[in-house]
């Protein structure tokens, strides 16, 4: 999943904490398109950033794979993905 999210743009930007409602809303629909997604973190703190993953990511019953710096990924499977949005079935 590393190296598929490699190159994945990031299609969330969280910019503070907590985590928003809309925020959490726009990260559902992404995972229910696209399965596997990039998440950046405009938080200076990288404890606040790891936290601010994983309650995201718990938000929309989603699991972190990898995180580096700034920016988390994220996956969520779904059984009804759109083919022709979905990372991984690309990639299978």
């Amino acid at each position: 999943m590393r190296q598929i999210a490699h190159y994945l743009d990031a299609v969330v930007i969280v910019a503070a904490q907590p985590i928003s409602d809309g925020v959490a809303q726009e990260t559902e629909r992404a995972l229910q398109d696209h399965e596997l997604i990039k998440v950046k973190f405009a938080i200076e703190d990288r404890e606040a950033r790891w936290s601010a993953a994983k309650s995201l990511a718990e938000s929309c019953n989603a699991e972190v794979v990898h995180k580096i710096g700034k920016v988390a990924v994220l996956y969520r499977a779904n059984p009804q993905a759109n083919s022709k949005l979905s990372n991984i079935s690309r990639y299978s």
